[in-house]
């Protein structure tokens, strides 16, 4: 059993963590960079002064290249793993991510509808807004099929989310079938996630998602409390449990939809990271969000940093890094955990 620790040794090891990954993210990768001035050539850009002796060339690298990806997995990992806490809080299961619904696949197979439908010169724009659009068709029409007269069943959502997914899979194995060789490796490199390239304006609406979903999440703290004493008892409690049903959802999907539209499909962070977080605070909502968001943040920094140095000068699909991280973290948290499930 792991021993809960307090926020104050707790978020002083965070704010330790997190600059040691940035700084690793900036300096590392095939050209590897000294940190103290790569930072000075941030410093520089930010308050145009001229601090850092780097060449024009290395604060290229710097500026534009790993600072806008270090942003970016900064912000994906923090919406990732915030939507996981809320979606397991929410239906009060252990096993609940955003994929549960079906906005993963829904994405996947828009993006995929993009790559092999629409010209090779469109993709950059249409592949993000069809992996966008996909994820939100697929969770409207979850939510509608569950959708009964008492409500909104859980349940029925759990399961439409899952036919659906289902269903989701097998168009992707049709588009994979009729897909040339080209097609067929884009959809398999998207699939495995990546944050390395991305334009600056879907990076500014990754980077305004994370902050307004961490401010909308954390209003809504307290009534995931309660909810974790279950829906009769939320509901004598004050809570308006179908209207927060519907409206978390809803931008728990839209964050979903943003992160799959800019870095593709990256699991696990959204399912281990609420479950770490619990372990370590426990099941307090006020805490357990944002502690999920920086936990989340750091893992796919650390994931895309191990990304670039495992096979340099190539890259891998940050999406196996951390299924490689993840899924070992996962089976050590069931073992940890498995008094409660028996």
């Amino acid at each position: 059993m792991i021993n809960r620790l307090p926020l104050t040794t707790l978020l002083p090891l965070c704010l330790a963590l997190m600059i040691a990954a940035v700084t690793l993210s900036i300096t590392s990768g095939a050209m590897a960079l000294p940190a103290s001035q790569s930072l000075l050539a941030i410093w520089d850009s930010l308050w145009r002064t001229e601090y850092s002796n780097l060449a024009q060339y290395q604060q290229l690298v710097v500026l534009d290249l790993r600072l806008p990806r270090t942003l970016l997995a900064l912000s994906v990992g923090a919406i990732l793993a915030q939507c996981g806490a809320v979606m397991q809080g929410l239906f009060r299961n252990p096993l609940a991510d955003p994929g549960i619904i079906g906005a993963s696949s829904g994405a996947a197979l828009g993006a995929a509808c993009a790559i092999i439908l629409l010209p090779v010169a469109m993709q950059g724009v249409s592949t993000p807004v069809a992996a966008f659009l996909g994820a939100l068709l697929t969770t409207m029409l979850v939510f509608k099929l569950a959708q009964g007269e008492s409500g909104t069943s859980v349940v029925m959502l759990l399961l439409a989310g899952v036919a659906v997914a289902a269903f989701g899979g097998a168009m992707m194995g049709f588009l994979n079938y009729i897909a040339d060789d080209q097609s067929l490796r884009d959809i398999t490199l998207w699939s495995m996630g990546s944050v390395a390239h991305v334009g600056d304006g879907m990076l500014l609406l990754c980077f305004v998602t994370m902050v307004l979903t961490a401010l909308y999440f954390q209003r809504h703290a307290q009534a995931l409390n309660a909810m974790l004493l279950g829906e009769y008892e939320a509901r004598h409690l004050g809570v308006n449990v179908e209207r927060m049903k519907i409206k978390l959802i809803v931008v728990t999907t839209i964050g979903i939809g943003i992160t799959v539209a800019a870095a593709g499909i990256i699991g696990f962070i959204g399912l281990v990271i609420p479950h770490l977080v619990r372990m370590l605070t426990g099941p307090d909502h006020r805490t357990l969000l944002p502690l999920s968001a920086i936990l989340g943040a750091l893992l796919l920094l650390f994931a895309d940093v191990g990304a670039r140095l495992i096979m340099m000068p190539a890259e891998l699909p940050v999406g196996l890094i951390t299924a490689v991280i993840g899924a070992p973290l996962f089976t050590v948290l069931l073992i940890q955990q498995r008094k409660n499930f028996t």
